[in-house]
């Protein structure tokens, strides 16, 4: 899709591969990808690559859904943020995943544990970590890597937003000694109820971004602006007037 590789899954075979990985100790990262994010790609051959070298990159949005049907694959799922947060840790209670929050607002973190833990009773969150809103020092990123290697997490759930997300697990892919890591944008706000989530109808018939612009415009119509536009280069890809290089 415009030169990023989207994984055609559903949220079963999302989990399925989070609990190989595990289960053989192999390093591996998730990006959730909506429009968006493959419009970050355009014109950023680095941060395309860190999509394509992803063990997943899974369509986060109904519109890479749609057309991922259309080309035969009836049975992808949208792999939402919230939605596979939820079915990893009920996944994770029989084999005890144990998982780790990076990410959120000061304060998120205790209010996002304590909802998880409500909704699958014996949960296991690791750890924590709340990284500033600016980019670590070396001492503070050897120190936080420290810190999270400690608590020997399966599983470390990363939402600083997109693209930075997806940089930070290719950067600590390896350093970070947990089988999987997965980005997942604005998960935390909405499992901690700090921001309000759009109706499921509106998820499902591709109108989450028409809510959450109406709550976030001046922070989110940057973002929103450029549908169009990939709309109109996805129908220039189908129709064969252009052509993308898969990298990775």
């Amino acid at each position: 899709m415009l030169g990023v590789g989207i994984s055609p899954i559903s949220m079963a075979q999302a989990l399925d591969s989070m609990a190989g990985w595990i289960a053989s100790r192999r390093y591996s990262y998730v990006c959730l990808a909506p429009a968006h994010s493959v419009m970050s790609c355009q014109g950023d051959a680095r941060l395309a690559r860190i999509f394509n070298s992803s063990g997943l990159t899974t369509p986060d949005g109904m519109s890479l859904v749609w057309l991922l049907r259309l080309k035969g694959f009836t049975h992808v799922e949208r792999i939402y943020g919230p939605d596979l947060v939820l079915a990893a840790c009920r996944r994770g209670l029989e084999h005890g995943w144990r998982h780790f929050l990076y990410g959120g607002a000061p304060g998120e973190e205790a209010d996002l544990t304590a909802r998880l833990e409500s909704q699958t009773p014996g949960l296991s969150v690791c750890g924590t970590y709340t990284p500033p809103f600016r980019a670590l020092t070396d001492s503070e990123d050897s120190g936080m890597v420290k810190q999270v290697n400690a608590t020997r997490p399966d599983v470390v759930w990363v939402g600083i937003g997109s693209p930075n997300q997806e940089r930070w697990m290719a950067e600590h892919l390896g350093r970070i000694e947990a089988p999987v890591l997965v980005g997942v944008g604005a998960a935390f706000d909405f499992l901690s109820g700090r921001k309000p989530q759009a109706p499921r109808w509106m998820q499902r018939s591709g109108l989450e971004w028409l809510f959450r612009l109406a709550t976030e415009p001046r922070r989110l119509w940057p973002r929103y602006r450029r549908y169009p536009h990939f709309a109109l280069l996805v129908l220039a890809q189908e129709l064969g007037l252009r052509s993308y290089r898969l990298d990775g």
